[in-house]
């Protein structure tokens, strides 16, 4: 408890040096939690999906196809929803994780890892039927994925709806759901039901271009979803009998194309999307930063809103600096077929020393949630997501060892002063 106490505190101390937003998201808290509540039903996040055992093989100059390349391998913690939970655990925010593992090494190595760490079991199913879900992921010499071999199905095979059962009641006491895209998606549509008879909001993790089309059977229960840029466009494609979006990754000597660009190109998904139903996306642009599109402000559940945590929050919020950034000025409004106005923010990414990209999305989501459970509004937080983000790039693994206060909150706050309005 005192590592967790600590960890908690480095979050909430974040807070004193964020730039504090002008618009005002009152309705953008999850259910504070204090950790020793933990294990009781209702207390935390759920987040379903993947344990995966990550084997990173890293050469030392460029791989050469058809020989072997010298290099380093390692065995690595990983799985989008196993990344997110450990994430948002070392940032002070428990989770109840609902996944399957086997009885071999990697189930063992990652369920030490997990017990270490301090974390629940509960909702982990071990068998001796189950084969471990493992990724063997190959990097160039720069730290971007070069090829990739994902064995994962036990979690379609294992995760059925009869053992998501199990949990109806973790589900619907809690703030928030998180579903991971490697779902079987008859698994995925059982948990978003019983989400959604209890009004609980669902965040879509979409894990990879397949995967993310897995969106088509229920949109219309996605509260959030946090895709990357082609991701976005398979995820509209899957919902369109046209097919008709479209993303070109235009760069000239190294460089990208400009965000306003960007955003052109991806602004028809992106309405689509919104008309769809889904009330806010995070679209990851890599080295560009995030674009944060929003439908209408989600209410995310709150059922414990006068605890001292948010009278703390109140308090440090006084304390926050206005260095005369207003994010109300930096709204793009783009308007839907079915009429209504959604806003579209570009957070920009700081420069990273790349050591490896894999688990940077994963710890961008866990950095949002977390402060948003820990009382931020959506603005601030999405700037912390980034510069957690940040920190796991700049890590040889998925979720670092610990995170260093002084620079999160320093770039956090850098973050949110270069928020700017996009160009319709």
């Amino acid at each position: 408890m005192g590592m967790e106490s600590a960890a908690r505190r480095r979050l909430e101390s974040i807070g004193r040096h964020l730039l504090p937003p002008r618009i005002l998201f009152r309705d953008l808290h999850l259910n504070p939690v204090s950790l020793t509540e933990s294990n009781t039903v209702g207390s935390s996040p759920v987040i379903i999906g993947g344990m995966i055992l990550d084997i990173h093989a890293k050469p030392f100059t460029d791989p050469v196809p058809g020989t072997t390349n010298p290099g380093e391998v390692q065995y690595v913690s990983g799985g989008v929803a196993r990344n997110i939970a450990e994430c948002m655990s070392k940032l002070g925010t428990r989770s109840f994780m609902i996944s399957a593992v086997g009885f071999d090494m990697a189930g063992d190595m990652l369920l030490r890892y997990w017990k270490s760490a301090g974390l629940s079991t509960e909702g982990i199913l071990q068998s001796k039927s189950i084969r471990t879900p493992v990724v063997s992921i190959v990097f160039d010499s720069s730290g971007e994925l070069a090829a990739a071999v994902a064995s994962v199905e036990a979690v379609e095979k294992f995760l059925t709806p009869e053992f998501i059962k199990q949990f109806q009641n973790y589900i619907c006491s809690a703030p928030m759901l998180i579903l991971d895209a490697n779902l079987h998606p008859k698994s995925i549509e059982f948990a978003c039901q019983i989400a959604a008879a209890a009004g609980i909001p669902v965040w879509f993790e979409p894990v990879s271009v397949k995967k993310s089309t897995r969106i088509a059977t229920v949109v219309n229960y996605i509260t959030c979803a946090s895709p990357n840029e082609k991701e976005l466009i398979a995820m509209a494609n899957a919902l369109s009998s046209s097919k008709e979006f479209k993303f070109y990754c235009e760069s000239t000597k190294g460089q990208r194309q400009s965000v306003e660009s960007l955003f052109q190109m991806l602004k028809p998904a992106i309405c689509f999307l919104l008309d769809k139903g889904i009330k806010l996306l995070v679209v990851t642009l890599g080295p560009d930063g995030v674009f944060l599109c929003v439908r209408e402000w989600p209410r995310f559940k709150s059922h414990d809103l006068k605890s001292s945590k948010l009278d703390s929050l109140g308090r440090m919020s006084h304390e926050f600096v206005d260095e005369s950034c207003s994010l109300k000025q930096n709204c793009t409004t783009i308007s839907g077929q079915l009429g209504f106005k959604s806003h579209v923010f570009h957070f920009p990414a700081l420069h990273a020393s790349a050591v490896s990209l894999t688990g940077a999305g994963d710890c961008l989501v866990a950095g949002i949630l977390a402060s948003i459970s820990s009382g931020f509004d959506m603005m601030q937080s999405v700037a912390v997501g980034i510069a957690v983000a940040k920190a796991a790039v700049e890590s040889e693994t998925n979720v670092p060892a610990e995170f260093l206060l002084h620079n999160i909150a320093g770039e956090a706050k850098i973050i949110l002063s270069g928020v700017k309005q996009l160009p319709l």
